[in-house]
């Protein structure tokens, strides 16, 4: 098999070896578990799994890395969901007195899927990309973690391709996790500004004075705009196309020449007249994030797994380095198929050697020794050492929270007895 081609009909073969050899199970855990502040945080997790002929597996939970592993060695899935965080451990639920069994917490996620772009982009539809309009996902990652970081004052944002069309945020702060049903729902409504389905001709209606957020995701939408709109989905290329972003303005074609004279002439006087924003509503209508918004109010929602395998791409859904953002390729993303080959190639013995001496201190088992070695060894490595960097962050504020917690109950036990 070349390192080029994946044939879907291979997956059955190469998923063992990817959960046994490639799939990074420590930071994985590692991610899930947030540092063990909060008891039983990651037993109440529930997992689902998509096996081979679409058979669905919910309400699946691990006490242990080791019991995960072992499961997902033993099921070897198509894909894997993540959930909520429950009251209870999910693989229980059925044992549970009715109405006790609650989602709890769960990591803010935001879902963003080239195919509700289908109406501003003419390179591709339905479940194609290509490199042409891969740049509104990097126009939508601009600005959906300005806003989050600014805005509402999140840190720890973890942003993954889904393997085919897609990207996907997890906000994995505390306080993102905690968000009841509302406050998840108010963040939604806040970001989402293209509404309306496909018989709504003008999706995007700005009022006056336009509102802050906005005047920030039009700064990001204007660095791209020409280059995707104008020449890329050259949407001012053709009669059709054309009409359609006329449309945007006006329904009477009268009164579209009308608005554009008028805009013309005022700019010419410098006196634009406020809520003149019909050129502003275009840009965002063509370019702003386009969310679904469901995936983000519900505690309860599933969302792909990262380092889960699409089975029509074979694809791993990877994390994506944000510094390097604009340079990120789908395309080059490796699948099953390259990094099963990858693990046959010969060693570089410099940086095996490497890697062992590295590891003679650790307190690593066999086994998982080897996987570092059989991941650092094939295209996913770069992937691997994101979640790292990203996991770095997130752990110093487990420790900060358990040194709060600590000075906290310092606190109290010198209140009880000073008593």
């Amino acid at each position: 098999m070349t390192s080029a081609d994946y044939d879907p009909a291979c997956l059955p073969d190469l998923l063992p070896l990817y959960y046994r050899r490639l799939f990074p199970f420590s930071q994985y855990y590692r991610w899930l578990n947030y540092g063990g502040v909060q008891k039983n945080y990651f037993q109440h997790r529930e997992f689902s799994f998509t096996l081979k002929d679409d058979i669905y597996v919910r309400y699946q939970s691990f006490s242990t890395q080791g019991e995960l592993e072992k499961e997902m060695q033993k099921m070897n899935p198509y894909k894997i969901d993540i959930g909520a965080v429950y009251s209870h451990r999910p693989n229980q639920h059925n044992t549970v007195k009715s109405g006790t069994f609650q989602a709890l917490e769960k990591e803010l996620v935001f879902d963003i899927d080239m195919t509700d772009y289908d109406d501003v982009r003419s390179c591709c539809s339905a479940a194609d990309i290509c490199h042409k309009c891969w740049t509104l996902m990097t126009i939508a990652i601009h600005i959906l973690d300005r806003a989050l970081r600014e805005d509402f004052g999140f840190h720890h944002l973890l942003w993954v391709y889904s393997g085919r069309r897609g990207v996907h945020c997890w906000v994995c702060d505390e306080a993102a996790r905690k968000l009841s049903v509302a406050a998840r729902s108010a963040v939604a409504e806040y970001l989402s500004l293209v509404k309306g389905g496909d018989e709504t001709v003008r999706k995007v209606v700005l009022s006056d004075p336009i509102h802050p957020f906005i005047g920030e995701s039009l700064a990001v939408v204007k660095r791209y705009f020409p280059q995707y709109a104008l020449h890329s989905q050259d949407v001012l290329g053709n009669k059709v196309s054309v009409d359609k972003v006329l449309a945007l303005s006006e329904k009477n074609p009268e009164k579209r020449w009308s608005r554009l004279e008028t805009h013309a002439f005022n700019k010419q006087k410098g006196n634009v007249k406020k809520g003149q924003y019909f050129e502003k509503e275009i840009m965002l209508q063509y370019c702003y994030p386009r969310l679904d918004v469901n995936v983000s109010k519900g505690v309860n929602h599933l969302l792909k797994s990262p380092f889960s395998v699409h089975p029509k791409t074979g694809r791993i859904s990877v994390p994506i380095d944000l510094k390097q953002l604009d340079k990120f390729d789908p395309f080059d993303v490796p699948t099953i198929s390259l990094i099963c080959e990858e693990l046959d190639r010969p060693r570089v013995g410099e940086e095996d050697e490497q890697v062992d001496s590295k590891e003679k201190g650790s307190d690593m088992d066999t086994m998982e020794r080897r996987r570092i070695r059989d991941y650092k060894r094939t295209s996913l490595a770069k992937y691997v050492k994101i979640l790292d960097q990203f996991l770095d962050g997130v752990a110093q504020s487990h420790k900060g929270e358990l040194l709060k917690r600590s000075g906290e109950l310092k606190t109290r036990m010198g209140s009880a007895l000073v008593e």
